[in-house]
């Protein structure tokens, strides 16, 4: 990561940084800003483990997809409400159960952050997430990954 990305300190300020790049044809920096605001958001966040942490962060980067998709600042109302009744972990079990659009992924992947879908949290801690969640998440990864 760009030193100049690393030191900014609110995810509001990336924000800023990252369209100021992307106007000046700096696509690079502008992706390392993105993934460090998730970051930071991640990082305010109360979490209790890595995979919370994780998975805390991939419903932020969801939230800059949704956001660059409709062209305004977009929150991922629903899967905060499962958070708030169901905890981070079984909200992640039961938000994977849901379809899945490769529209997604490919959105992350545009955007230098396919390392935040559920599907690759849920993958790096299995003994985490149910084992249907699990299998649901290898199943997608390989398709969507599929040449």
């Amino acid at each position: 990561m760009d030193d100049r990305v690393r030191n900014i300190k609110t995810p509001e300020k990336c924000e800023i940084f990252a369209k100021n790049c992307a106007d000046r044809g700096r696509d690079d920096l502008a992706m390392e800003a993105k993934q460090r605001a998730v970051q930071l958001r991640a990082d305010a966040y109360d979490t209790e483990s890595e995979a919370e942490k994780e998975a805390i962060s991939a419903i932020y980067a969801y939230e800059e997809v949704l956001s660059a998709k409709n062209g305004k600042k977009t929150r991922a109302s629903s899967t905060w409400q499962l958070i708030k009744r169901h905890g981070i972990i079984s909200a992640v079990d039961r938000a994977i159960n849901r379809p899945a659009e490769p529209e997604g992924y490919i959105s992350l992947v545009d955007m230098g952050l396919e390392d935040y879908a559920l599907e690759a949290v849920i993958i790096r801690y299995p003994e985490t997430f149910s084992d249907d969640a699990v299998k649901i998440s290898q199943d997608r990864i390989k398709q969507w990954t599929a040449p």
